[in-house]
This record gives C-alpha cells, sequence and structure tokens, in this order.
C-alpha cells in the first residue's frame, strides 16, 4: 500500500495501474529532492560491464519510512515527467498493506492488464514477465512500482527499453539492480510542513500563532503523515487552536502502549499523532477503525464496514468520510465513483493489526471478519443474479434480497464487480489461505467465479479464475482434502484446455481422476474420464479418445444416468467417425439417438440423426444417408427448431447434388431460404444463424 501523501486534491488512487488524476493538486515541499531525481533522469546510465548505456530501463528509487511521503514524492515526479513519456505512467503496488510482499506475477499481470494486454490463465512468474518487456518494448511509458520489498521484487519488471523510466518506492536501497542511487527522504523542512499544516487548518489559525505551528510540525518531526494527522485533527474542530493540539500532543507518553510498548525514536511522532487522533473518536468509530485491520487488500467500502462493524450502511459512509477527513484512510479509485472505496495506508496497517489484537477478543474479530465475508458472498450473487432472464429463480431470489444488497441493473453491478476486484480477489485469498476450506470460504470463492464469469465472460476472467482454483487446490493438497482437489484440477484442467494447453490439462485431468477415485466421488472420476477423452480428442488421438469416453460411458450406464449417457454415445461417434471407423461409430450414433429419443429430446434426437446421416455418407451409402437425413428434418419440425430445420434442408440439398437430383436439392435450398429469412417462421428480425451442422464433403 501507500504512505501519506504530502499532497492534497492529488492522485485519488496511489499505486493502482488506473489511478486518474484530478485538478485542484497541490505539492509541499521536496523540492530539492525533485531537482535532484530529474537530473538522474537526464544523467546517462552506463552499463556496469561494457561501460556502455544500459539497454535497460532507467531505475530512480525513492526511500524512505512509511508515512515520509515517498508515494506522493514519485506521483509528484511522474506528474511532471508525464509529457516525456507519451504512452502513459503504470502503476503497480508491491507490498500488500499487512507487509506480505506481492507476487511478481500479479504485479506484471496488473500491468499487462493496464496495457489492455491479453493475460494467459495460468501463467507463471517468467511467462508474464517476459510478456510485459515484450508490451513494453516499442513503448515510452514511466512505470511507478510502490514499496518494492527487494531487488528480486523489482528486476523482474524491469522494461528491457532504455527509452522507459521506472520510479520504485522502498523502505531502503534496493541491492542488487545497478546503477540506482537511492533519494532518501527525512522530514519536511519547516517551511513545507506548516504550509502542508494549513492546507487542513486554513491560513488564520497558523497567522495568529506562527511559532506554536513550527514547534508543533518540530514535533512531528516533519513527518507527512504525522502532520496529515493533526491536521485532520484541527480540520474537524474549527474553534480549536494550534497550541490546543500542540499541548495535547506533546503530553502524550513517548512508549507506544497498546501499539507496541517502547518505539524506536524514528517512529514516535507518527505513532503519538495517531494516538492523538484515535484516542479522540468515540467508542464506536475507534472500533471500525480498528476492525478495518480486517478489509482485504487494505480497500474498504461501506458495505464492507457496515458488515465489519455491524451497523447500518448510511452509518458506516459517515464514518469513512471521517476518518478521510482526519487522513486515516485515502480516497480509493476514481473519487467521482459512487460509492466511494477508500484505502488503508501502509503506515496505518501495521498499527491497526496491533491495536486490534491487543484490543479486541478473538471471537469478536472472527465474528467481524464472517460478516464482512458473508455479505460479500451475497453482494457477488446479487451481482450474479442480475445476469440472469427475468422470473428465473435467481431473480426471485434476487428480488427477495434487502434493499441494500441489489443492484437496480447490470450495468451497475459489473460496475461494482469491476471496482471491487481487486478486494475481491484478495478476499479470497484472505479466506482460502486460512487452510481450513470452511463453508463460508467455498461459498465464497464459488460466488466470486460465478460472478466473474457470468459479467466478464469466462475467457476473459480465466486469468483470475485460473488463480482462485490454484488457491483452493493448494489448500486441498495441504490438508489432503481430495474431494476438493478433484474438481480444482478438472477446473484448472478445463482453463489449460480453452487456452490450447492441452497436455497440460491432460495431465490436470489424469490427476484429477486419482483423486476422485480417492475421494470415492463418482461425478468427479466420471468427469475427470470424459475430461481425459476429450484432451486425447484434441490431440488427435482418436483411439484412446474413444476408450476413455467408454470408460465414462460404462460409469454412467452402471449409475443409469440417461443423459449422460445418450451425450458420451455421441462422443464416441465422433471421434470414432474421425478414425474411420464408419460402423462402429454409426452404432454409437443410434444409441445416442435411441437415448435422446427416451429422454424425449427431440432436438438432440434430430442433431444425433443428422451426425448418422454424415457418418453413412462417408462410408459410401447416399441413399441410407437420404433417408436419415429426412428422419433427422421431421424430429427438427416437431421440435420446433427452425435454425435445425434450415440447416438440415441444406445437408439434403447437398446430398442430393451428389446423387445427381439438382432440381430437388433446389426445393430444399429454397425451403432452407424461407426458415432463415428474417420473419419466416420466428417472427422476429435478425435471427442468429443456423444451427451449423458440416457437410459431408468436409472431412475434418
Amino acid at each position: 500500500m501507500t504512505d501519506q501523501a504530502v499532497d492534497v486534491g492529488g492522485s485519488a488512487a496511489r499505486g493502482e495501474p488506473d489511478a486518474p488524476e484530478t485538478t485542484g493538486r497541490q505539492f509541499f515541499g521536496r523540492q530539492r529532492e525533485l531537482k535532484e531525481l530529474r537530473e538522474d533522469v537526464e544523467r546517462a546510465g552506463l552499463d556496469t560491464l561494457s561501460g556502455r548505456k544500459s539497454p535497460r530501463a532507467r531505475v530512480l528509487l525513492i526511500a524512505g519510512r512509511p508515512g515520509s511521503g515517498r508515494t506522493a514524492l514519485a506521483e509528484e515526479l511522474a506528474r511532471r515527467l508525464a509529457e516525456d513519456y507519451p504512452d502513459g505512467v503504470l502503476r503497480a503496488a508491491l507490498r500488500e498493506p499487512g507487509g506480505t510482499p506481492v507476487p511478481a506475477e500479479r504485479a506484471a499481470r496488473d500491468l499487462l492488464d493496464a496495457l489492455d494486454v491479453p493475460v494467459p490463465p495460468g501463467g507463471g512468474e517468467d511467462e508474464l514477465t517476459q510478456l510485459l518487456r515484450e508490451a513494453l518494448a516499442g513503448r515510452r511509458a514511466l512505470l511507478l512500482l510502490d514499496d518494492a520489498v527487494d531487488a528480486e521484487q523489482v528486476d523482474p519488471l524491469l522494461p528491457q527499453n532504455a527509452d522507459c523510466l521506472v520510479v520504485a518506492t522502498a523502505r531502503g536501497p534496493l541491492t542488487g539492480i545497478p546503477d540506482v542511487r537511492p533519494c532518501t527522504l527525512g522530514g519536511l523542512d519547516s517551511q513545507a510542513a506548516v504550509a502542508f499544516l494549513e492546507s487542513f487548518t486554513g491560513a488564520v489559525r497558523i497567522t495568529v500563532d506562527p511559532r506554536t505551528a513550527e514547534n508543533l510540525v518540530e514535533e512531528c518531526a516533519g513527518s507527512p503523515a504525522a502532520v496529515a494527522l493533526v491536521g485532520g485533527w484541527l480540520a474537524v474542530r474549527p474553534q480549536a487552536a494550534v497550541s490546543d493540539v500542540a499541548k495535547r500532543l506533546h503530553a502524550l507518553p513517548v512508549d507506544g502502549g497498546a501499539l507496541g510498548g517502547q518505539l524506536p525514536v524514528a517512529e514516535r511522532p507518527l505513532v503519538r499523532a495517531f494516538r492523538l487522533v484515535y484516542e479522540s473518536l468515540p467508542g464506536p468509530n475507534a472500533r471500525l477503525l480498528r476492525l478495518l485491520s480486517l478489509a482485504p487488500a487494505g480497500i474498504v467500502d461501506a458495505q464492507s464496514a457496515s458488515a465489519l462493524a455491524g451497523c447500518s450502511v448510511s452509518a458506516a459512509q459517515n464514518t469513512l468520510e471521517d476518518f478521510a477527513v482526519y487522513g486515516l484512510l485515502r480516497v480509493h479509485g476514481d473519487p467521482r465513483e459512487r460509492p466511494a472505496q477508500y484505502a488503508v495506508p501502509g503506515w496505518l496497517a501495521p498499527l491497526l493489526h496491533r491495536l486490534a489484537e491487543a484490543t479486541d477478543r478473538p471471537g469478536e474479530l472472527q465474528l467481524a471478519r464472517a460478516r464482512m465475508l458473508e455479505r460479500t458472498v451475497r453482494l457477488l450473487q446479487s451481482c450474479r443474479a442480475v445476469t440472469e432472464p427475468d422470473g428465473s429463480p435467481a431473480r426471485k431470489r434476487l428480488a427477495g434480497l434487502p434493499r441494500a444488497l441489489r443492484f437496480p441493473n447490470e450495468r451497475l453491478a459489473a460496475t461494482w464487480l469491476d471496482t471491487r476486484r481487486p478486494a475481491l480477489l484478495a478476499a479470497a485469498r484472505a479466506a482460502v489461505e486460512d487452510g481450513e476450506l470452511d463453508t463460508l470460504a467455498r461459498r465464497l470463492v464459488a460466488a466470486l467465479v460465478r460472478a466473474l464469469a457470468a459479467h466478464r465472460g469466462t475467457e476473459a476472467a480465466a486469468p483470475d479464475l485460473y488463480g482462485l482454483h490454484q488457491l483452493v487446490l493448494d489448500v486441498a493438497e495441504r490438508r489432503e482434502l481430495t474431494r476438493e482437489k478433484a474438481a480444482a484440477l478438472l477446473n484448472l484442467g478445463d482453463l489449460d484446455a480453452e487456452a490450447g494447453r492441452t497436455a497440460d490439462a491432460l495431465v490436470r485431468y489424469r490427476a484429477a481422476l486419482d483423486a476422485g477415485r480417492a475421494a470415492n466421488d463418482p461425478y468427479a472420476s466420471g468427469r475427470a474420464m470424459e475430461s481425459v477423452g476429450g484432451a486425447h480428442q484434441e490431440l488427435g488421438d482418436w483411439t484412446r479418445a474413444a476408450d476413455w469416453y467408454g470408460r465414462a460411458l460404462a460409469q454412467r450406464l452402471a449409475r443409469g444416468e440417461r443423459e449422460d449417457e445418450a451425450r458420451l454415445y455421441g462422443r464416441i461417434g465422433a471421434v470414432l467417425t474421425y478414425a474411420g471407423r464408419y460402423g462402429e461409430a454409426l452404432r454409437s450414433w443410434r444409441a445416442a439417438v435411441a437415448g435422446y429419443r427416451r429422454l424425449g429430446d427431440l432436438a438432440s434426437q434430430a442433431r444425433a440423426l443428422s451426425e448418422a446421416a454424415r457418418v453413412q455418407e462417408y462410408a459410401g451409402r447416399p441413399e441410407e444417408s437420404l433417408r436419415t437425413c429426412r428422419e433427422a428434418v421431421e424430429w427438427a419440425r416437431q421440435a420446433g427448431d427452425l435454425r435445425l430445420q434450415a440447416a438440415l434442408q441444406l445437408r439434403l440439398a447437398d446430398t442430393l447434388d451428389r446423387l445427381g437430383d439438382p432440381a430437388a436439392a433446389r426445393l430444399h435450398r429454397g425451403a432452407a431460404e424461407r426458415l432463415l429469412e428474417p420473419d419466416g417462421g420466428t417472427g422476429e428480425e435478425g435471427a442468429p444463424p443456423a444451427y451449423e451442422i458440416r457437410s459431408a464433403s468436409a472431412k475434418d
């Protein structure tokens, strides 16, 4: 996460790839540092081995403690350099609020998303960072990497392009990256710190007591975060004088109390300023502030805050706005968005964790977290339900939800899902990585998977879905949860297959089969066998595909699962057709026809008959193919599937042409054209194209 800034009205979403710039920006101090950084940009970076100009992007490092304003300085530098980098400023946060490093692959994925570069699902660090370097090879962009942990985290993200610039912030030097001279931040100078304080209090209170204002910012050691906190305290108390806050601050003990006992000298000014604000909060507000330590990714909105505190959404929104005035939260994302989101500053997150552990009972924290996750599940279910047709069961359940949990339309639901996506993914990681995979964690992951697929589509959401299923797999393997392991492997295999990694998918499916058998789960093992067959089919191994489909069919037959039986007969018929084993293929398609007839599925029966007709034509039996195709047309007519009828009429026409009867072929083509007219048979304009059945001449 980011530090307390030294600007007012600046970028609203520090550390996010799509943070918009706003107008009315003020920046205080750091002019010497800005001058040195600008000079460092223009200084030619040399490769330490060759002595020539480095082929990599130049790296500028701004180092300082959390709360020192390093992120604000990086943003101000990026703003001033933006014109020199027409391909934009890309942002990535490299540390989570609790201090956990962000994996390089996740940071690379965020940067690729900002560049609108498709990200392969399941891509590892090497693949994604290479893709990032390729995407930046022909661009002139500025990368802002916030709160880096070490050089090993930053190095894979560096563009191999001297026309790009990297501005990194960190708590110390990045040893290992050549030709990087850190710009180390201390406190603001007195004049800049007083001006920053004045932006909260107004000029009058500073003018009437300038000496006390100088002493106050000195008491804060020039820390931008500390000055912002005391400024926020004064901002909500317009009758208070600067001397009032100075006396209160000076009276506070130098130790951290519940925040950590005896503190290092460098941390004392910020912790004392925080205690000044925290101890002035009403009890319910102080409790909510502590509970924000549970906010996933340090990002909170009124809904999640309401669930954490057990209060109304409107009360939570008012409290969050108060926290923002105090400097305890920053607006996250576009400030014009409603509902607004807020971010916990990086310097504050560890303080809140320590306070919560010292003040609140573990059971209370666990209950607050469960309320938040349950609210998230219900919002995700509502988000998905709004995509369902009117009158569907999901829509009926949606109507029964409280108004605060309902989305009025699909567009607003999609916007909410998109803006909350980082926090939602972080919530899933936090819920699953606890290692229990309890009911709530399962429901959260399932609801998030369904909402992402419903709004973004499986292909677009595949990278997120892959990460979610991998989380479940990791926990299932650690806890030896064979049923969950089988489900996660099947889902990951499907994503691998859709991405064209068929060999990888085959490995996943075989492992899922082993896990399904170990769990004595017939559904998982049957699905795995069918998927193994599908992978072999995709690889062109028709014999093995037919064998695995046959194994899956045997299980379905033993369990009396008729719909699956009919479908598997059709899959076996398809691969046997590709293998040229037409007699066996025809028997399988006939079995599929019989299965669909027993089910009363007339449309599927017609499709299976059409495939049987195709096999007959491949086998050199055109008259039989013609009879079978006519039978398929009749069943399609009875099913009321006009598009299927039209496709089968065209199939008949092709067969008649090959039999030397062009007049009859024209009649069937005319019938197909009438069925496909905008109002022909459907009464609807712009009807979708006919169900596609490949001609017998296309033996692919």
